[in-house]
């Protein structure tokens, strides 16, 4: 008879059963299948309620305006037609007028934007010029205006 371990099925003289002193002894190790489904299970529903549980401090915060948006942001409008004239919000300017009013706006928010449109014919150099009427008052952001093509028209050839 050989003196290992085997399992309960294969005894010949038992039937299956294990007896005392002659019989084969029954296996002693122990069957982590079980185990490793029932730490498998633990660990899903930990990491699913892991997120839960970090977010469900209660806090009674203090309530201010300083960090409220505003609802609508604030631009200004500068026109340029095709003669060189200037417009500030469609009313005619002239530069020192343009000047006054734009410190006016970047003392009332720093966040103003300035709206710049020309005309195609404008030089380059009044532009700039306005540009720098913009940014001694304190009006850094600067938006160029353009229109878009009508539908079906190819984009202008640049001049």
């Amino acid at each position: 008879m050989a003196f290992g371990r085997t399992s309960l099925g294969s005894s010949a003289a038992g039937g299956g059963r294990a007896t005392g002193a002659g019989g084969q002894r029954p296996l002693s190790d122990i069957n982590v299948t079980p185990l490793v489904d029932v730490m498998l299970v633990l660990l899903v529903i930990f990491i699913i309620t892991a997120p839960l549980m970090a977010s469900s401090i209660k806090l009674d915060l203090p309530q201010t305006d300083a960090g409220q948006p505003n609802d609508t942001p604030k631009f200004v409008s500068v026109s340029v037609d095709a003669a060189g004239k200037t417009f500030l919000n469609d009313l005619p300017v002239t530069d020192e007028e343009l000047a006054a009013r734009l410190q006016k706006a970047a003392a009332d928010s720093k966040d103003t934007e300035v709206q710049l449109r020309a005309d195609q014919t404008v030089p380059y150099g009044k532009l700039v010029a306005l540009m720098g009427i913009a940014n001694k008052a304190g009006l850094n952001r600067i938006g160029f205006v353009t229109e878009a093509p009508a539908p079906g028209q190819p984009p202008p050839a640049p001049r």
